[in-house]
């Protein structure tokens, strides 16, 4: 199936898209190697995934049902405090987990990196709860704006330096449900007559 009759299938959200990046089976290919990996790796150890809402849950989801170990599954959900916060990556928790992690092994699940800011304080606030291992799944990892470093023990794609949509990730809110990742056309990012919101770092 060509690009256009993939968005052709997504009628408004796709006439949206500039172009297909990722395809919706090389992802499915992509998860399920993951999900190989993961089961392999922590066979017996019975991991808690933790993931934060709500861009995740296309991945966590789909990851769930190919990794083939006993495991447990848990949230966080977070909110952003005023940009000069987010430029150093401090975010507020509004849902906690609710899986104690003490002495468990913890993977922390994430759709996208990008600066990595985010990410970086999430990681040291669990580990603050003394988890026996703490590692990190990423299916689209964006190293072009990485401020700090954060060792990967699993990684999909790296995405170029371009505002990109689908399979989770979204603009206003939008194209979340697209099942491939897509390049949204620039008269999109510049409004389109909608309001305008600067597409978050993480």
């Amino acid at each position: 199936m060509t690009s256009d009759e993939i968005l052709a299938k997504y009628g408004e959200l796709g006439k949206d898209i500039r172009e297909v990046l990722i395809t919706e089976e090389q992802i499915r290919q992509k998860v399920v190697e993951l999900g190989e990996q993961i089961s392999r790796d922590y066979a017996g150890k019975n991991p808690v995934l933790v993931g934060v809402l709500k861009g995740v849950l296309f991945l966590m989801a789909d990851l769930l049902r190919v990794i083939t170990i006993p495991n447990e599954v848990d949230f966080l959900a977070v909110a952003s405090y005023s940009a000069e916060a987010r430029q150093r990556g401090m975010v507020r928790l509004i849902k906690d987990l609710e899986i104690p992690i003490d002495g468990r092994h913890v993977l922390f699940v994430e759709d996208v990196i990008d600066t990595g800011l985010t990410l970086g304080y999430l990681l040291r606030n669990l580990r603050d709860r003394n988890p026996a291992s703490l590692e990190v799944c990423v299916l689209f990892n964006k190293p072009a704006h990485r401020l700090i470093d954060i060792p990967l023990k699993y990684k999909g794609f790296d995405l170029p330096d371009r505002f990109v949509v689908g399979y989770g990730l979204d603009y206003n809110e939008r194209y979340r449900n697209l099942p491939f990742i897509g390049l949204l056309k620039p008269d999109v990012l510049k409004g389109k007559g909608k309001s305008e919101k600067t597409p978050p770092l993480f």
